[in-house]
Formats: C-alpha cells, structure tokens, sequence
C-alpha cells in the first residue's frame, strides 16, 4: 500500500487539532512537576522535537530546542533553554512506564542522545505501525492524519523553518508544536482502536 498523494490531501476538510488554551508552555521547576503528573496519569502521549534549522553543510545542529509532549486533552511544551526543567524533561525521557509515541524519531533521538547525554525510553515510533500494516514508504503525521480520519494535518513551511532556538516561541510554533505530538498520540489510539491485541499498533509498543 502506498500513503495518499499530497495531492489528495490538499483536498480534505483540516484536521480538528489543539487550540493555544490546550497547550502549556512549562515555564519553571515547579510547571514541569506538575506536567510530569499529567503525562505519568495518561501514560502513553504524543512525542516530538522541533530543533532551529541548519543551512550550511558541516552545520552541526544544537537540538532539540523544544520537546512537546501531548495527552489527548493538552500538550505541554518544554524549552530546552530552560535549565531549571531539564531535570524533569530528563525524567520524562529515561521513564519506562510513560510511552513516547511519534513519526520518524530517528533524528530526533540522536540529538536527544548529543543534548542530554541519553536515549529515551519506551518510544513508538508509528513508521512501524504502518509498515506492518502494508505501507511501503514511510508515513508521516500528514499522511497518517489523512489515512485514519480522513482530513489533512496543517503544517506551514515557514513555522517548520522558523527559529525554534527562540526564547519566546510565536503561538503559531507552539499550535504547530503541539498538534505534531498530539496528532501521534490521536493515531496511535486509533490504530489501537481497529486492530487485534496482536495488530500493528500493539506490536509497535515492544520497539
């Protein structure tokens, strides 16, 4: 099986995602603490990095910038400059009983290794999902969006670009930021909801 062309999902209805009074920007120790309670409680949530662009070549990448974490009701936004919560986010990352669930991680962890020094624990990453279920090419967010339920997840080129090394992130990097975690816990959930004890998303939880 091949991904919908973009084409295609040019066409559908927007995918519904987290408005701004959904998303927490973790501003200090204590934030973080209580962000870690959420997330421990939900205890599988939608995972990614953003990172600023690089562009030259040989340009080593300080990244990740921000981590996004997202149940399916809010997503907490951590900012790697933030010291103060670095001992939280490092928890979040090494806990083994919160599933990490997101598209394409491989880069995203390799800088996660370079930044904090670890690789993270009980990660998803859905690319396996979909491969198991018959989908040759690599699928992304977008595609998966317009695969489950049938609308098209909005990502602005100029957002995905913009500088996410930023101390103060614009509300249209903290929607995009949030809504890329979100949208893989919401495709987890539903691969979970249509498949067998054994099918594809179950079997993914194991990677």
């Amino acid at each position: 099986m091949k991904p919908p062309h973009k084409a295609e999902i040019a066409e559908l209805e927007p995918f519904q995602g987290l408005g701004i009074e959904q998303i927490v920007v973790v501003g200090d120790q204590a934030q973080a603490a209580v962000a870690f309670g959420e997330l421990e409680r939900a205890g599988r949530v939608g995972f990614d990095t953003e990172s600023k662009p690089t562009f030259f070549k040989g340009q080593k990448s300080e990244g990740p910038h921000v981590l996004q974490f997202s149940t399916i009701e809010k997503a907490y936004i951590f900012l790697a400059h933030i010291e103060e919560t670095h001992s939280v986010i490092i928890e979040l990352l090494r806990a083994t009983h919160i599933t990490k669930i997101g598209f394409g991680l491989g880069g995203d962890l390799h800088q996660i290794s370079n930044r904090f020094g670890l690789r993270p624990e009980s990660i998803v990453d859905l690319d396996r999902s979909f491969k198991k279920l018959g989908y040759r090419n690599a699928v992304g967010a977008r595609s998966a969006i317009a695969i489950l339920f049938n609308q098209k997840l909005l990502k602005s080129k100029s957002v995905t670009t913009s500088n996410w090394a930023s101390k103060q992130l614009s509300e249209r990097q903290l929607v995009y930021a949030a809504n890329d975690a979100y949208a893989a816990i919401m495709v987890f959930h539903a691969l979970e909801n249509q498949s067998s004890p054994d099918g594809a998303a179950e079997g993914a939880a194991g990677t």
